[in-house]
């Protein structure tokens, strides 16, 4: 019998999973996905939409949306570690340093358990910025086991 769509596109079942497996994900930030962002969010901080504003603060000038640069690890968590089919339960977060448009973030989740009596994975999770941690946190995420989740026949 040929796989299903839901095996064909489902990622990484708990079986599959291990202390060190790790993935990752690259996106520079842009000015779209700023406006984007504040708009599905309603996060309309000058900070991250005025330059006037923004040049007067600390940051001097525009910043991301920290919660836009940490979305990054749902990418990672939702299409490849662990993948379609697991639900994100929680993550923790820190924000070191901002991003600015036109930098390129690199999202890595690692993980760090596999509880394979809950069917949780907890994964630490990092931002970089040219080598520099810009957010650090942890995660944990449901993963289904292969024999619960095979669709009926």
């Amino acid at each position: 019998m040929p796989d299903s769509t839901y095996d064909r596109l489902h990622g990484y079942y708990l079986e599959d999973l291990s202390v060190g497996m790790s993935d990752d994900f690259t996106k520079t930030i842009t000015e779209s996905d700023i406006l984007i962002y504040a708009g599905v969010s309603g996060d309309n901080n000058p900070l991250h939409l005025d330059e006037e504003f923004a040049s007067q603060t600390s940051f001097k000038g525009r910043i991301s949306h920290g919660m836009l640069t940490t979305s990054l690890w749902s990418t990672i968590v939702g299409t490849k570690l662990p993948g379609p089919g697991c639900v994100y339960m929680r993550q923790n977060m820190k924000f070191l340093k901002p991003v600015r448009i036109g930098d390129s973030v690199t999202a890595t989740m690692t993980v760090v358990e596999v509880n394979v009596e809950k069917q949780q994975v907890t994964l630490d999770a990092e931002c970089l910025v040219e080598g520099e941690l810009v957010a650090t946190g942890r995660g944990l995420v449901w993963v289904p086991k292969k024999q619960a989740s095979a669709p009926n026949a």
